[in-house]
C-alpha cells in the first residue's frame, strides 16, 4: 500500500479504501518500548542474589520505588533466562502442625539455634544465630570454631546492651542451652527459657526458617578460606537481610522497615 501511495502517486484516502483499512492503520507508528533499565536493574539484583526467585526481585525493585507491571517485568525475568529450575524433594505432609505464636511487639520473644558449615581446608566451624520473632529481625550472628555455653551468654548480654532483655527466648534442647549457667543468667535476668519439644523443629519455625535462608544465601554460596571471611559476609548480609530485603511475611517488607511502621 505504501508502494502505491508513494511511488504511484495514488491518495491516501483512495489507497485505504482499495486495501479496505482505515487511515488511522496506515499512519500507526508503533512505539518500540526500551527495556534497558528493567534489564540492568534485573540483572544486578540476580547477581547479587543468585538464590532469588522472580517474586523477591520483584518485591525488592517495588521497594526500590521501582512502578513496572509485574507481567512485563517477568517477561524480561523469563528472557534473561533468570526462571532456574528447582528440584525439590518429595515431604510427607505434616498432619498435625504446632501452632507458633507471633510476638505483638519487639524484643518480647527471641529465637536462637546453631548451624555448621566447613572452611575450603575442610576445618569445621559454628554459627549461633538469633533472630526477634517480632519481625524476623536478625540480632546476632556469632561465628566461631567453638561456641560453649558461656561464648552464648556473652553474646546474650551484648544484644541485651542496646535492646533490653526480652521476656522470653525459644530454643531447642542442645546442650548449650540446656546447661545450668545458662539457666541461673535466664534467672537472674527475668527471662523465661522456651524449649521445644525434642524432635519438633516446626515449634521453633521462625529461626529454623531464617537458617535456610542463611544457608542459602550464604554459606552455599562461597567458598571461605577463614573465620574473618565468613564473618566479613555474614555481617554484610544481615545489613542487607535487615534493611533491604522483602520478607513474605511481613507484607514483602524488610524486618527494620516493618517494625518502623508499626511504631
Amino acid at each position: 500500500m505504501r508502494y502505491a501511495v508513494i511511488e504511484l502517486g495514488v491518495g491516501v484516502v483512495l489507497a485505504c479504501e482499495a486495501f479496505k483499512i482505515s487511515r488511522c492503520m496506515y499512519y500507526y507508528q508503533p512505539k518500540l518500548i526500551d527495556d534497558t533499565v528493567i534489564i540492568d536493574e534485573l540483572s544486578a539484583l540476580a547477581e547479587k542474589h543468585p538464590k532469588y526467585g522472580f517474586r523477591k526481585l520483584f518485591m525488592r525493585l517495588r521497594n526500590q520505588g521501582f512502578s513496572w507491571n509485574h507481567k512485563r517485568v517477568y517477561r524480561i525475568y523469563c528472557g534473561l533466562k533468570l526462571n532456574l529450575r528447582r528440584k525439590g524433594k518429595k515431604r510427607l505432609p505434616n498432619r498435625h502442625p504446632e501452632p507458633l505464636a507471633v510476638p505483638s511487639s519487639a524484643n518480647d520473644s527471641w529465637s536462637m539455634d546453631f548451624m555448621s558449615d566447613s572452611l575450603y581446608s575442610g576445618r569445621r566451624f559454628r554459627t549461633f544465630n538469633i533472630i526477634d520473632d517480632f519481625n524476623r529481625e536478625s540480632l546476632a550472628i556469632e561465628i566461631d570454631s567453638s561456641l560453649p555455653t558461656t561464648r552464648v551468654i556473652r553474646v546474650l548480654d551484648r544484644i541485651a546492651a542496646y535492646r533490653g532483655y526480652p521476656r522470653q527466648i525459644r530454643q531447642d534442647n542442645g546442650p548449650e542451652f540446656i546447661a545450668h549457667t545458662l539457666e541461673l543468667w535466664a534467672k537472674e535476668h527475668g527471662v523465661k527459657l522456651e524449649f521445644i519439644k525434642p524432635g519438633t523443629p516446626t515449634q521453633n519455625a521462625y529461626i529454623e526458617r531464617f537458617n535456610r535462608t542463611y544457608r542459602n544465601e550464604v554459606l552455599d554460596c562461597y567458598l571461605f578460606n577463614s573465620l574473618s571471611e565468613v564473618r566479613e559476609i555474614t555481617d554484610d548480609w544481615m545489613i542487607d537481610y535487615n534493611y533491604e530485603r522483602p520478607h513474605e511475611s511481613l507484607n514483602d517488607l524488610p524486618p527494620k522497615i516493618y517494625e518502623q511502621q508499626l511504631t
